[in-house]
């Protein structure tokens, strides 16, 4: 894995900070907690190119706080990002889907080229994605359309807290 470890990273010291400032940043730090923090971190220090890959699956609504943050996270990419996935990963077939997989960190991280269910367009969901900290994620158009298409009891789980969160922010406006 070229060097890198899926270890705990020290964060920096936040009491620079002024009052304001702080108040942020705790509450970014409580949305994402644990794992989510560490398989991001890891996934910003594979310095990808931004324009070959997005964070799909349920990424885009944990990026955002509105669902837990699971253990692992799914990467759609082409090119490059697939190229360097591929030689610091363990590269193996999904035959379920047939979908060409390459997976980091014992698999919490997990790259492909294709995403086998639904029908979508890798290349448009990677093109149309949304620059969240320094990390592009499919747009939330696409990732309900699959949660509703897979529709597993976390998949129903998570369309309902998106309803719950925008519908909130709706009322917040």
């Amino acid at each position: 894995m070229d060097g890198r470890q899926c270890g705990w990273r020290a964060r920096k010291t936040i009491n620079a900070f002024d009052a304001a400032v702080l108040r942020v940043a705790m509450r970014q730090l409580s949305l994402h907690t644990g794992i989510v923090d560490e398989l991001f971190d890891y996934l910003r220090d594979l310095d990808l190119p931004t324009d070959h890959f997005a964070v799909f699956g349920s990424g885009p609504l944990i990026v955002r706080g509105w669902v837990k943050g699971t253990n692992d996270l799914d990467v759609i990419c082409r090119g490059s990002a697939w190229e360097k996935a591929c030689a610091g990963g363990i590269v193996s077939c999904d035959e379920r889907y047939d979908v060409s997989l390459a997976s980091h960190c014992s698999g919490r991280v997990t790259f492909g080229t294709s995403w086998g269910i639904g029908e979508f367009d890798v290349d448009e969901l990677i093109n149309t994605s949304e620059l969240i900290d320094g990390l592009p994620f499919v747009r939330l158009e696409h990732v309900i359309e699959y949660k509703q298409v897979r529709s597993s009891p976390k998949d129903l789980l998570h369309l309902e807290q998106y309803k719950v969160a925008t519908s909130a922010a709706k009322t917040r406006s």
